[in-house]
């Protein structure tokens, strides 16, 4: 009996032991063992083939997102780079940038404290301290990662992102610690207010862009700071470096802008109660720049976005039909069901017609196939040549004084070139330049928008080509009116006659539920657009932030 019993403990002693699901086999540090991962035990068949073990897919379970998490967390916070690369599945970048935040943006006594982890994604914060030569400031921020299960062998490692590191991270950008490339400035509104992130929590990008481009110009001097330096990837999209620590304040020199501090505390109280909505208020007569606001604070949609703006396009598309004659306010204009032009079938939202109806009730109500059927009469380049010589659009040579994108109509043909005339295949744009649009339109002619007077440092704006004829403008003048009235954008507009003009737009993106919601309009010399990311029809989402900042200019 005492001797089974002996036989049983020493089995017993040697069952493998289970943990989270996985089986190990452990002997003394001595022998030899096997550790069998995931049921993948190293095996040999009849023939004394090794068998491959088994890699493990599926979903992540809580204790292998917890574990990854926290090998790559101690590993970074105890200075182990290549352990908390390691834990990556891109070591290479991951090494680089770690190393990056020790050497190059001198940061030291880090700790790296777990978060609530949420599905397979973990927030933690960030502490430590920043020293360049004799001065140190203290560092903390909050940032998050997500782990997932290596391809070739199932093993869960952190998905290396920059944004890791520091959300203000993209592709190619580098953390920096030293003396600052560019002076600060100080901003000052049109009234000579001050203009802070604290007053004015969305002017971020719009201040860095200013000191990016007057810090120098404008006489301050150099602080020392931690910075974002921005790699090729956030150059090419003119996204400006980024003040993340201050250690020792610069003098700054002062820049005025012609920022309205009424408009633009208006825009800021629109978009913060909605999701991606961005929105930009100009003066037609001008073209000053009285409003800038983004929901998003990390990257400027208002100014630099690149997005389909749906049917607010038909603006400029109707003063091209009109000018050649395939369109006339008043006259009868065909708005069927569907179009079909270079393989493509277009139609109209839930499919609706009009019948019998004039060009203005196609406009009013945004009908697609009144302006598609129109495309078999225009050569390749038209669109295009409108955009750029009536509007001033898709030249890449405005001069704001802060980066912007000024607009993409590219050439196109057949069905491409037909989806570009209600908004939509490859024309790109942002609030900037629909509320531009819609100032052109006021005025009669092309204004370059601009945030500071180029006066300042003198910058030459940009022109455009020609201006449309007194009958093409009268005409529309008039659709913008009669839209605004009594149209799609009427509800946004109510109240605001009669001396105003709109258009709603809703662009399509693929594999978005909704569609982005656009709404440009212009009232006595005010001129706005907006627009909300996959907010729905601009109608009812992006056409209350401009009808109220209408009423706020009035």
């Amino acid at each position: 009996m005492g001797k089974r019993r002996r036989v049983d403990e020493r089995r017993n002693k040697r069952r493998p032991a289970v943990v989270g699901g996985m089986v190990a086999v452990v002997v003394g540090a001595t022998g030899l063992g096997v550790y069998a991962l995931y049921g993948g035990a190293a095996a040999e068949d009849g023939a004394g083939t090794a068998k491959k073990p088994a890699v493990k897919t599926g979903p992540l379970s809580a204790a292998e997102v917890t574990t990854a998490a926290e090998t790559f967390l101690t590993a970074w916070q105890k200075g182990s780079v290549a352990k908390a690369a390691a834990a990556t599945d891109d070591t290479a970048a991951a090494t680089a940038l770690l190393t990056g935040f020790g050497k190059d943006a001198r940061v030291t006594d880090v700790t790296l404290t777990p978060g609530t982890r949420t599905g397979d994604k973990v927030a933690f914060s960030v502490k430590g301290t920043v020293t360049y030569k004799k001065t140190s400031k203290p560092l903390a921020y909050d940032s998050a990662l997500t782990v997932v299960r290596r391809a070739q062998d199932g093993k869960p490692l952190v998905d290396w992102q920059p944004s890791v590191v520091h959300p203000d991270l993209t592709e190619g950008d580098t953390l920096v610690t030293g003396e600052a490339g560019d002076p600060p400035v100080k901003a000052l509104d049109r009234e000579g207010g001050e203009l802070t992130t604290a007053k004015y929590p969305s002017l971020g990008t719009v201040l860095d862009g200013l000191r990016e481009k007057y810090g120098k110009k404008a006489g301050g001097t150099a602080g020392v700071e931690l910075r974002v330096v921005r790699g090729k990837a956030a150059q090419a999209k003119k996204v400006s470096d980024k003040t993340l620590l201050e250690l020792s304040k610069g003098t700054p020199g002062t820049v005025e802008t012609t920022l309205s501090p009424a408009l633009q505390a208006a825009a800021e109280q629109q978009v913060a109660s909605r999701s991606r909505a961005s929105v930009v208020a100009l003066r037609p007569s001008t073209g000053e720049i009285l409003a800038v606001a983004n929901s998003n604070r990390g990257f400027n949609v208002a100014l630099q976005g690149s997005l389909a703006p749906g049917s607010t396009m038909k603006v400029i598309t109707s003063s091209l039909l009109i000018e050649k004659g395939l369109a006339s306010a008043d006259k009868a204009h065909p708005c069927p069901k569907y179009f079909t032009y270079g393989g493509w079938k277009f139609q109209n939202d839930d499919k609706f017609e009009i019948k019998g109806g004039t060009f203005k009730a196609s406009f009013a109500r945004s009908c697609n196939t009144a302006f598609i059927s129109q495309a078999p009469e225009l050569d390749d380049d038209s669109l295009t040549k409108q955009a750029q010589q009536v509007f001033g659009l898709s030249l890449n040579n405005w001069s704001v004084g802060v980066p912007t994108l000024d607009g993409s109509v590219p050439v196109q043909s057949k069905a491409q070139m037909a989806a570009e005339l209600i908004g939509q295949g490859g024309v790109r744009m942002n609030p900037l330049n629909m509320a531009s649009v819609a100032a052109t339109v006021k005025s009669g002619t092309f204004h370059q928008p601009y945030l500071v007077a180029p006066s300042v440092d003198g910058r030459t704006l940009a022109t455009a080509a020609r201006a449309m004829s007194a009958d093409t403008l009268a005409q529309l003048r008039e659709l913008m009116n009669y839209t605004a009235g009594y149209g799609t954008a009427a509800g946004a507009m109510s109240g605001l006659g009669p001396d105003y003009g709109a258009k709603t737009g809703s662009a399509e993106v693929d594999n978005q539920e909704k569609p982005n919601g656009w709404f440009t309009a212009y009232r006595g010399d005010l001129a706005a657009a907006g627009v909300v990311q996959a907010g729905g029809h601009g109608s009812d989402t992006a056409g209350p932030i401009v009808a109220a900042l209408l009423k706020t200019g009035s």
